[in-house]
């Protein structure tokens, strides 16, 4: 069901990609470059997004810290300066460390929060007036399947993933009556620095080219909720929905936890 205005043309669009050196959300950006896009690329990585512009002639970097809420703010300033508005703004940053609970470590839990959550909070406080002015725009949140219900190992990554499909279900209800469209990006496994670490084998693994191609066709369909790829995420919606022992039990005896 399509519950936001759907985006079938990017030509002349301002899409504002946070977290675009490497991975989701460089893949995606580069896709909207090659749709149209008028492309503005974030991270800290600067090095990355200068070589991401030479790549993508006519795209333009904006190095950022998402834990800096002032930095953000400047950013956002100096893309509505130079571009009067923004059609998309992706938040697509993430920090992930596997981790449970017999190794308990806060100075990462508080980095997962700050850089998978907080820094979406950073974006929207420093977008949001200018996209109600606008009177429409699009946000999407790129979040996880790993946000639908506790996982092993995910101790640090899960809830931040949760708390931003909680966030994009509120801005949605609040948002799309004045006009401005909202996404939650849900992927399963995609092939990512993110990733490359893990020490366990991830089932339907994806490429990020894939990924991208996956979020630009959402868009396209006005989708709210963009999950992939459907042999993977169709089976953590049925999990998600047991009730609580048979939701434990089946978790277990898939993963051995």
């Amino acid at each position: 069901m399509s519950l936001n205005p759907a985006i079938t043309d990017w030509r002349g669009r301002v899409a504002w990609v946070v977290g675009a050196s490497s991975g989701i959300g460089r893949a995606t950006a580069s896709r909207l470059h090659a749709a149209g896009a008028v492309v503005i690329v974030s991270a800290r990585n600067r090095a990355a997004l200068e070589r991401f512009v030479i790549a993508h002639p006519g795209s333009h970097a904006l190095a950022l810290d998402v834990t800096d809420r002032a930095s953000i703010a400047e950013a956002a300033q100096q893309v509505l300066a130079e571009h009067g508005r923004v059609d998309l703004a992706m938040y697509c940053a993430a920090h992930y460390q596997e981790m449970d609970a017999r190794r308990f470590d806060l100075a990462q839990m508080l980095l997962h929060l700050r850089v998978n959550y907080i820094g979406a909070l950073h974006l929207l406080d420093a977008l949001l007036p200018a996209l109600l002015q606008q009177g429409d725009g699009h946000i999407s949140l790129v979040a996880s399947v790993a946000g639908y219900r506790g996982l092993p190992r995910a101790l640090a990554y899960g809830p931040t993933k949760a708390a931003l499909q909680h966030l994009a279900d509120a801005l949605f209800l609040d948002l799309r009556p004045r006009g401005i469209g909202v996404s939650v990006v849900n992927p399963g496994f995609v092939a990512t620095p993110l990733t490359s670490d893990n020490g366990f084998e991830m089932p339907a693994l994806q490429t990020p080219e894939q990924a991208a191609d996956h979020i630009l066709s959402g868009w396209r369909k006005g989708r709210f909720e963009i999950d992939f790829p459907k042999r993977f995420t169709f089976w953590m919606r049925c999990l998600r929905m047991l009730p609580n022992p048979l939701y434990f039990a089946a978790v277990r005896r898939v993963t051995g936890a």
